[in-house]
């Protein structure tokens, strides 16, 4: 699929392609073009189009040839025209822009031109006849220009209750633009020429291919019309960031294409924007091989090292021409992506496209894009060609490497004329070329190496050290930041500048600043899991774990139809803890009323009481084989709990604060405290059992800057997660003790976190309200969503939550898309503590309002 919108060839003739860089189509009139020949003179009638440098007349003959005069010429073909009506007006605004042709300096020419354009569109206004109902009620109005490939086009913008409308000021391809704001799907602000003026309106799910695109004169009225759509769509248009994409790609819900294509978008990337069009990477570095061998690295291209560093010979030269340089030095004298490059890949279906931005000529044959094969060599030994590719080598349209217009390209010096693009041997035609480059795009290695090509085209290593250590350093003009054009004086030094940036490609905007990390991608994946009648049955443990694999999976995805079966009020203070033994038939709860109960799911009533301390009880644990439950106390203490004898058999008295949190594995139990440690200690689980006592040895100490609110460990027990009072999340690794990321992530307390099932990211929920997702393996916060309430405990599946609110309502957050899909009505307080099973099909909740509540999920 092609990005610039291929429309059928419509009769009319006049194309805003005809105009030079930065002209401006203003108005047009009914001329008789008369010509003298052999003494006859002869009429041609047709339309004259005004335009800021030149006039175009354009015969309503089609025999007759187009004709364009730019104003510095006029004066030998204005007296051959017959202008029908308002002739004077029309020859003073000829006489106007002719003066304006005639100054030397380019930034003088340019500066009388936007005061004319100005002019005109303050001695307009939007036609308020072309709404499309007449109760519409106008909110804004305000100039902009419509941008198409290569083209800008004036007019007026309005904005109503209904829909948004721009009016073109020549009333060029439509008297007016309608967009229904009901219809509209997503809304971008764009850079344009590396200023922020620009607004992309997309209506349909394709992200790119927009409704329209706009320009404004104006940053605030950019964003006016922006905040008034959104607010227009709040209830019913999701917003993406760049991280709630990534946690979509890592999870396998997003293909590596569709990934692509939406780090693009988010980085101001648009088909209406040839300087910032998509840019994809070279994927396929074998173009000689008759068959393509998916399974051997060598087949694909280097995805951590730009283009430029690819062949170690060419970036030797290139780092001693860098190391002798002036400052700002740079590596690469062109870009990977311009609208030179785009234009050379999609010549074929597009060449007025090229013809416009090469003076009405094509490139030298030998130039022009003739051999996927020829122009990879190129890129890898070519002095100045480092350009990556574009989408349509991944998409479904093979157009744009067939010759179907019959274009005469040109004859190449070995006497061939440039017909179809030459394919790779292993390619049988065009369509299937494309059909590999998607599968190589897809495949095994490129998923386990796209993040290091991110890193360097959208990520940490796009600027500064990084950008120097891995030879991604381009020209300071192609990026963000790299100048400011309105603090040119000089308008001559401004206006090449603009050109310049606009004709030299630019950089992505930048949307990570911390490494990407890579995609989970299992290496054996059964195709089915349907067991078949012939599988022998010798791996039990094996099936068993598929079952309550697939048992999670289905109960996750009815998460929603939880239901409330039973409460009760056990407690005379908020619940802080809940354990339950394996066969769930018995519950232990603590609270700050400083007791443990225990409570019987057979007899549905409480059944024990005990009490160790007058301080409050924080949280609680059971230890394998259901002998003895651990709590936690605001006194400083650790209390065994020996089930089968009914007594306190052991306490541990380990920190200098309350403890708050605790968790155990494999005979080791580690305690959080508000004295800023969590402790690892030893402690044979066979001796509680035994009912004899402990010998506690202390193994570790992880240290914090603040008091530690909450832990966890992931399901190996390799790792654990710290939450502290100061908003504060560090991982570190349990073998070494080693902190391997902090990450401070709230603005307040941490009130609980957790490991996703597969250990690759975790979450964490504060009283700022906020939940965050972060990557264990980059240490990068990849997701943030802003809940309606302070959350206060969860459970999840790494892509959908169950929480506890502040109001003492059950949610159901659905990660990849950042929405709450379901509110539960349940507790009359905060809900303060939440356990599930093994099966993810029964939750038991503690809250303020002192009771626990049991829920099953009705499927």
């Amino acid at each position: 699929m092609a990005f610039i919108k291929r429309k059928e060839r419509s009769k009319e003739r006049f194309s805003l392609l005809l105009l030079d860089l930065e002209e401006y189509y203003f108005e047009q009139h009914t001329v008789y073009h008369v010509t003298t020949s052999s003494a006859k003179k002869r009429k041609i009638r047709g339309s004259l189009k005004v335009c800021s440098k030149s006039i175009i007349f354009e015969p309503e003959d089609h025999v007759e040839p187009i004709l364009k005069v730019c104003f510095c010429a006029l004066y030998t073909f204005l007296f051959h025209l017959e202008v029908s009506s308002k002739t004077e007006d029309v020859v003073q605004t000829l006489l106007q822009l002719h003066r304006a042709s005639c100054l030397d300096k380019l930034g003088d020419q340019t500066a009388m031109i936007a005061a004319n354009l100005q002019s005109r569109l303050a001695r307009t206004s939007f036609d308020k006849n072309s709404f499309q109902n007449v109760s519409e009620i106008p909110h804004m109005e305000c100039e902009a220009e419509m941008v198409t490939p290569l083209v800008t086009n004036p007019g007026h913008v309005c904005i109503t209750d209904q829909s948004l409308y721009f009016q073109p000021l020549n009333g060029y391809p439509e008297q007016v633009v309608r967009i229904e704001l009901h219809r509209v799907k997503q809304i971008y602000k764009r850079r344009h020429g590396l200023r922020p003026l620009g607004l992309e309106v997309f209506c349909t799910e394709n992200d790119f291919c927009s409704d329209i695109y706009l320009k404004f004169y104006k940053t605030s009225d950019r964003n006016d019309l922006y905040y008034y759509i959104a607010t227009f769509l709040e209830n019913h248009m999701v917003e993406h960031t760049a991280e709630s994409y990534m946690l979509q790609w890592q999870r396998g819900h997003l293909s590596n294409y569709q990934y692509l294509l939406h780090l693009n978008n988010l980085a101001d990337r648009s088909g209406n924007d040839l300087s910032q069009y998509p840019v994809f990477p070279w994927i396929i570095a074998d173009y000689n091989s008759t068959e393509l061998d998916m399974m051997n690295p060598a087949t694909f291209r280097d995805l951590s090292k730009p283009v430029g560093a690819l062949n170690k010979e060419r970036l030797e030269r290139l780092l001693s021409r860098y190391r002798d340089m002036p400052d700002p030095r740079f590596m690469y004298g062109s870009h990977y992506s311009s609208p030179g490059y785009v234009l050379f890949y999609l010549v074929r279906v597009a060449p007025e496209h090229m013809l416009c931005l090469q003076n009405g000529r094509y490139d030298n044959a030998d130039r022009m894009f003739n051999s996927i094969g020829e122009t990879w060599k190129n890129c890898l030994d070519g002095a100045t060609d480092f350009k990556e590719l574009i989408p349509d080598f991944y998409g479904n349209d093979p157009s744009f490497l067939l010759n179907c217009l019959s274009l005469d390209l040109g004859k190449r010096q070995g006497g061939s004329s440039v017909q179809d693009v030459v394919l790779p041997p292993w390619a049988a035609d065009a369509s299937d070329f494309l059909q590999k480059s998607q599968k190589a795009l897809e495949s095994q290695y490129v998923s386990e190496h796209l993040h290091e090509w991110i890193d360097l085209v959208f990520g940490f290593k796009q600027k500064g050290s990084e950008a120097v250590a891995a030879h991604n350093v381009f020209h300071p003009l192609t990026y963000e930041g790299g100048i400011d054009c309105d603090s040119i004086e000089d308008p001559n030094e401004k206006i090449a500048m603009l050109i310049q940036i606009l004709e030299f490609g630019q950089t992505p905007t930048q949307l990570f600043t911390t490494p990407h990390p890579q995609r989970i991608t299992p290496r054996f994946q059964s195709i089915s899991r349907t067991p078949s009648v012939n599988t022998p049955l010798n791996d039990e443990d094996s099936s068993f774990e598929d079952l309550t694999e697939e048992t999670r999976r289905l109960a996750w995805n009815n998460i929603a139809k939880l239901k409330l079966m039973s409460t009760h009020k056990i407690h005379k203070e908020a619940v802080t803890g809940i354990a339950v033994t394996r066969t769930a038939s018995s519950v232990f709860t603590t609270s700050q009323d400083s007791t443990l109960k225990m409570f019987s799911r057979e007899s549905n009533g409480l059944q024990r009481s005990m009490s160790f301390s007058n301080m409050a009880l924080s949280s609680c644990l059971m230890l394998p084989e259901d002998k003895a439950v651990v709590c936690s106390s605001w006194d400083n203490n650790v209390y065994f709990y020996s089930i089968p004898f009914g007594r306190r058999q052991d306490t541990l008295m380990g920190h200098d604060d309350a403890i708050s949190k605790m968790c155990w594995k494999d005979n080791q139990l580690y305690t959080a405290s508000w004295d800023s440690t969590v402790k690892v200690w030893q402690c044979d689980s066979a001796d509680i059992a035994n009912n004899k006592r402990c010998q506690f040895q202390l193994l570790a100490e992880f240290e914090h800057e603040a008091g530690v609110n909450t832990i966890n460990l992931n399901p190996a027990g390799t790792l654990l997660v710290s939450g502290t009072k100061d908003g504060t999340v560090t991982i570190w690794d349990t073998s070494s003790s080693v902190q391997l990321h902090q990450v401070h992530c709230h603005s307040g307390k941490i009130h609980d976190v957790a490991f996703s099932p597969d250990s690759r990211h975790i979450l964490s929920v504060g009283e700022d309200s906020c939940l965050k997702v972060i990557d264990v393996q980059t240490g990068m916060m990849i997701s943030s969503v802003q809940a309606d309430e302070e959350q206060r405990c969860f459970c999840w599946d790494g892509n959908t939550v169950l929480s506890g609110g502040q109001s003492g309502h059950l949610q159901v957050l659905d990660l990849l898309s950042n929405k709450v899909t379901t509110r539960i009505p349940g507790h009359s307080g905060a809900v303060t503590a939440m356990w599930m099973n093994e099966q993810c099909s029964t939750v038991i909740t503690g809250g303020e309002d002192k009771q626990i509540i049991f829920w099953k999920l009705d499927c």
